[in-house]
């Protein structure tokens, strides 16, 4: 008998679902996200009938019976550090999912519209696997210059596993056996030292740690911050909003869109150049600094993610980092296809882990 296993991913700026059976893609739609549509909700949860409506006009236009479908696979959000892997949604992991207990993020969403969508359907499953709070880091690598300021784990846990162990599958070694670097170029960018299967080092790329990207403002000066959150001139939520949503090109030039800003390039835009030289730069800057994580043993540096599209930023990181390790592009990102599988794991009787 088929499985029928629909992947939900809601993005800092987009929307993406998918239905597999089995192995087997039927649909795969994507709806990308204005900065002017979601200014107006203040917190993310707030964006979750705003989602929940696309994800069923999707599923209306492509003539999709919710009872139809065994599961429901929610790219995972920010829960408490866990171990990777697949967990069901239960009562506490939906407390946590919405109340966002490691901050804000879009795909927080993901396990509670999977949750929201089988309520008529009573055999369906709803599931996230390898959320962003997947937490392996080595104890060395938590420590920041003040102990109130520890170091976390929170990065595209999934897309950057499910592009390691593709990687691996195509020269015929397992992904186990690797030590990778693993950039994922997106809404926001993370990169990852991998080692042996296990990441054990990471930027925290939605707390303001690392490359700025799209809409995110990475690492920021600290004393700078600091003034600014004791000037009166902006509350917390305003801050944060900056740190996670507001930041990099949104900030700089007012899109988060790399293609606009590529094309504003080739009409002369000098600032718009800068800032993409300078986006690019603290991509490289944060590949070398993972490098050294694994003692120069670099297997292979991975590309991936979104901006992993755009020719200009490839030749561009190309030229920085070629000479630490050879370097793969695999642009987008597999998670949708790494959900779905999750879930027919579960499906076919793999051992699901409980959020608790």
């Amino acid at each position: 008998m088929a499985f029928f296993v629909l992947s939900i991913n809601p993005g800092s700026t987009s929307t993406k679902v998918a239905l597999y059976e089995d192995e087997k893609l039927l649909f795969s739609r994507n709806v990308d996200h204005s900065a002017e549509e979601l200014r107006p909700f203040k917190r993310i949860i707030d964006q979750f009938y705003f989602r929940k409506l696309i994800v069923l006009r999707i599923l209306a236009e492509e003539k999709v019976d919710l009872n139809k479908l065994d599961a429901i696979v929610g790219r995972g959000g920010m829960v408490k550090p866990i171990e990777a892997g697949v967990y069901e949604m239960n009562p506490l992991l939906h407390h946590d999912l919405a109340k966002g207990i490691q901050g804000e993020h879009a795909c927080s969403l993901g396990g509670l519209l999977a949750e929201a969508l089988i309520e008529s359907n009573p055999h369906a499953r709803a599931f996230i696997a390898d959320p962003v709070v997947v937490d392996e880091m080595q104890p060395v690598a938590r420590l920041s210059g003040h102990p109130l300021f520890p170091r976390k784990s929170l990065f595209h846990a999934l897309n950057q596993r499910a592009i390691g162990r593709l990687h691996a599958q195509k020269i015929g070694k397992k992904y186990e056996d690797l030590t990778l670097v693993i950039a994922h170029l997106g809404g926001g960018v993370t990169v990852g030292a991998h080692r042996h299967g296990k990441v054990v080092d990471v930027n925290n790329g939605i707390d303001g740690d690392g490359p700025f990207s799209a809409n995110r403002s990475g690492t920021l000066p600290a004393a700078a911050v600091a003034r600014l959150c004791f000037s009166e001139d902006y509350t917390l939520p305003e801050v944060l909003k900056m740190i996670s949503s507001q930041g990099g090109l949104l900030a700089h030039l007012g899109t988060s869109d790399l293609r606009e800003v590529e094309q504003r390039i080739e009409t002369g835009d000098e600032y718009a150049k800068l800032v993409h030289e300078a986006l690019v730069y603290n991509i490289a800057k944060e590949i070398g600094a993972m490098s050294t994580v694994l003692y120069g043993k670099v297997d292979a540096i991975l590309l991936t993610g979104g901006i992993a599209h755009s020719q200009q930023v490839i030749d561009s990181l190309m030229s920085k980092i070629s000479f630490i390790a050879p370097v793969y592009v695999y642009p987008g990102e597999d998670e949708m296809w790494a959900l779905a599988m999750n879930g027919l794991e579960m499906l076919r009787g793999a051992p699901c882990k409980v959020y608790e």
